[in-house]
């Protein structure tokens, strides 16, 4: 039995190590990105205002660095910028949150009556199709829907109860979060300078990935923000035009549904559908408008909008996007899945980015 000389297995891990990590460039990068996700991931329920608002922030700067463009200095860009902010934030609080929460409770109020027909409609199954279903079956799936449907009350009930601590620290990030929002706006050059400090100097590599990924971020986010005020507009105003019940709840619900693709367009259609069905039956023409309504707006957000919005953001495969939408999201919920895609951009940046062996990466990099 023969054995290979030490000198192929330390040349076979040295080959497999800077196929890995081909030059200190590299190595910086995965040092950075190591680093920043260990931080995100095991500081983001303490920091998270701060995360928060370094992210509305970064959005922000866009509008920022186009004010600039147009030859206004960067204070009163600041200023101006932070103030529609702050009009926009106080149009979400103090008018489009009251008229949600009403509606999101008027419509639990109205649980009950819905169930109570959709059980009428269920109990005369067996009388129409007496050989598919039975009576007994029939009252056995109730059973068991209303026990259901106590044990998720009684866990909304819980819910609630801690609910309270919750508002309370709305409340602190209400007020935290727009002032760091101020002053990582009007302080950027500052914290940005004091934030080089701490990164390694050859970063070649990491300013390049960086550049690519800033691009295509900034596109995705700024763009993903318009089409869900788009939608949600277009959606209120064909709601409340038609007459349809929880108008702005449901437009709210469209216009959210747009942060995850695929899956929202898809789970949005059962509560807009079925308030219009209890609302109005299958009897009239109004049910068929809304659902031809619907439609429309859903095709034109596809068609058009997406494709103007996001002309200049990276081509992922849908299988790419929805194992991020299943990663980040399960990492960090609901922010998350918001920024599964922006993040799947910077891992595909990054792999794209990333020197191969036997590349001149050094020479390619400078």
């Amino acid at each position: 039995m023969t054995t290979q000389p030490p000198s192929v297995n330390s040349s076979f891990f040295r080959d497999g190590f800077k196929r890995f990590l081909p030059n200190s460039q590299a190595i910086a990068l995965a040092v950075i990105l190591i680093v920043g996700f260990v931080l995100i991931y095991s500081l983001s329920g303490l920091l998270m205002p701060v995360f928060a608002s370094i992210v509305l922030a970064y959005l922000l700067e866009g509008l920022i660095s186009k004010a600039e463009t147009m030859h206004m200095p960067r204070l009163p860009a600041v200023y101006l910028v932070f103030s529609g902010f702050m009009a926009c934030l106080g149009f979400l609080l103090f008018y489009l949150m009251p008229i949600v929460s009403q509606q999101a409770v008027e419509l639990v109020q109205h649980i009950p009556l819905i169930i109570n027909q959709v059980q009428e409609g269920i109990m005369r199954l067996p009388e129409r199709y007496p050989q598919f279903i039975s009576e007994h079956r029939v009252r056995e799936m109730m059973f068991a829907v209303q026990r259901e449907l106590l044990t998720y009350g009684q866990n909304m009930l819980s819910m609630s109860a801690a609910s309270v601590m919750s508002l309370v620290s709305a409340m602190v990030y209400l007020f935290l979060v727009p002032l760091m929002v101020f002053f990582c706006l009007k302080d950027k050059k500052v914290l940005v300078g004091w934030l080089l400090q701490f990164m390694p100097r050859d970063r070649h590599l990491t300013e390049r990935v960086w550049k690519e990924v800033d691009i295509q971020i900034g596109n995705y986010v700024r763009g993903k923000f318009a089409e869900v005020f788009i939608l949600w507009s277009a959606s209120y105003v064909t709601f409340s035009t038609m007459g349809l019940n929880y108008a702005m709840l449901l437009a709210v619900l469209m216009g959210l549904s747009v942060i995850i693709p695929y899956v929202g367009a898809t789970l949005v259609t059962f509560p807009v559908l079925g308030v219009a069905y209890f609302q109005w039956g299958l009897a009239g023409d109004d049910f068929m408008y809304l659902v031809v309504a619907y439609s429309v707006i859903q095709a034109l957000d596809g068609v058009f909008l997406v494709p103007f919005l996001f002309s200049e953001a990276v081509n992922l495969h849908p299988i790419a996007i929805i194992v991020a939408i299943l990663f980040f999201g399960g990492l960090w919920g609901f922010w998350g899945v918001f920024f599964a895609i922006p993040l799947a951009t910077v891992v595909k940046a990054v792999l794209t980015a990333w020197p191969r062996l036997g590349d001149n990466s050094d020479n390619n990099i400078h």
